[in-house]
């Protein structure tokens, strides 16, 4: 479950900080924070399917934005990590 930069308690990356709390909390707390993620994910990909009707451009236009702007994803991922960790948290106090 720990990787090498995980082995303190204030060391390690979002992500594995993220799974190390829903791994250990309340399963429904972190069924809860998960499933907000999912619900946040469809209302995107349903605007962006209102948006853009093709969906071979569709998925042209994410993969270009995955590969193109990485370190705005790598930002954008780690941040998601760090509030839904929050949310797991706060909820199990």
């Amino acid at each position: 479950m720990f990787t090498n930069d995980e082995d303190d308690f204030l060391m390690g990356s979002p992500r594995s900080k993220f799974f190390d709390i829903v791994y250990n909390a309340n399963r429904s707390l972190a069924e809860q924070s998960i499933e907000g993620v999912f619900d946040k994910y469809c209302a995107m990909e349903l605007l962006l399917e209102d948006y853009i009707k093709d969906e071979n451009e569709l998925e042209y236009l994410l993969n270009e934005i995955i590969f193109k702007r990485t370190d705005e994803m790598i930002e954008r991922k780690n941040s998601l990590f760090i509030a839904a960790t929050g949310d797991v948290l706060t909820q199990h106090e």
